[in-house]
């Protein structure tokens, strides 16, 4: 009963993390303005939910959930919000596609590309990580039995079509057949190659764990290099965020096979991420609820130390965890 009240509660601390993260964190909106997540609460935390649940209930973990990350990319800003096809997304002339555009597509290739980032990494892996973090010892469980999936299928399909319902009632957009139908495709092979690639288990080689302090802060030198690179650098810009990505992947997949990595470096990627996103608040305007710039400042404090705050506790259970976890090992 107590593991099972403890993963109710980490399911529910997940789909309230999603949404502060992606769009609260980020500076998207201040904490005076929480009327938005009433939709977006059901789109980022279902999809969280239903993403981690579906990886760790096949015995899956992160390449898997990246990929189901990129998949819910598509489906948030191809279909729910259209923003991949959106000339000027719900008239806030943001000129969102206006940088490396591909004219065959009807995309910008800038914008497609640092959503996947924004997606796939912070709005999914970040807050997946951290409230795994919380519960170490079922990190790699599913928190949830069918009925519970169930429920967050039902959120998650709830927030596409409450979302999808604000974009065309404020904006009219419409993308076409062909987009629409593209988009629908790399879903379909972004889920598929998700179960599909490669399950890598057994013994890892031995080798010197790296300080989950290195791996933290890279996550967030490199965050902030992909959040801070000028859109308007174009065709520039698509190439320094796809060099950022394939540094980032190839550093963990190497210490990963070498058996230097710990999940204390996992949390501490999150930690990093999550750091990027709270820091980066600071440099923007909020789409909503700009006008009292006090108050706008102080959410961004309190959303970073909370942030921070979470990484941190996350990180001292966690230790402890694998602590007595190798005591049990050589007391075996």
């Amino acid at each position: 009963m107590a593991n099972a009240k403890r993963d109710i509660a980490a399911a529910i601390g997940l789909f309230c993390v999603a949404p502060l993260v992606a769009e609260y964190l980020l500076g998207d909106f201040p904490l005076t303005v929480l009327s938005p997540l009433l939709i977006m609460a059901p789109l980022y935390g279902g999809g969280a939910l239903l993403i981690r649940e579906l990886a760790r209930r096949n015995g899956r973990g992160w390449p898997t959930m990246l990929l189901l990350g990129a998949a819910y990319t598509l489906v948030e800003e191809g279909f729910a919000t259209q923003s991949l096809f959106n000339p000027d997304y719900l008239g806030m002339h943001m000129h969102l596609l206006d940088h490396a555009w591909m004219p065959a597509f009807g995309i910008s290739a800038w914008w497609t590309l640092f959503m996947f980032n924004v997606h796939a990494f912070w709005s999914m892996g970040v807050s997946i990580a951290l409230v795994e973090g919380l519960t170490p010892a079922d990190a790699q469980k599913p928190w949830l039995g069918k009925i519970g999936l169930s429920i967050a299928a039902l959120l998650f399909a709830a927030g596409i079509a409450a979302n999808a319902a604000f974009s065309i009632k404020h904006d009219h957009f419409f993308a076409s057949r062909a987009q629409f139908a593209t988009a629908f495709v790399f879903i379909v092979l972004f889920v598929c190659t998700a179960f599909l690639i490669p399950f890598r288990g057994g013994r890892r080689q031995p080798g010197v764990t790296l300080p989950a302090w290195l791996t933290g802060f890279a996550a967030y030198a490199l965050g902030m290099c992909v959040l801070k690179t000028p859109p308007t650098w174009d065709w520039g810009a698509v190439a320094i965020i796809a060099v950022i990505d394939a540094v980032f992947l190839a550093m963990i997949e190497k210490l990963s096979r070498k058996g230097k990595w710990t999940a204390l470096n996992t949390l501490s990627i999150a930690g990093g991420g999550a750091a990027a996103y709270g820091a980066n608040a600071f440099f923007q305007s909020p789409v909503l609820g700009g006008g009292n710039k006090l108050a706008v400042l102080a959410s961004h404090m309190i959303l970073l130390c909370g942030a921070l705050a979470l990484t941190a506790v996350g990180i001292r259970r966690t230790a402890r965890w694998m602590n007595s976890d190798n005591v049990a090992s050589n007391a075996g």
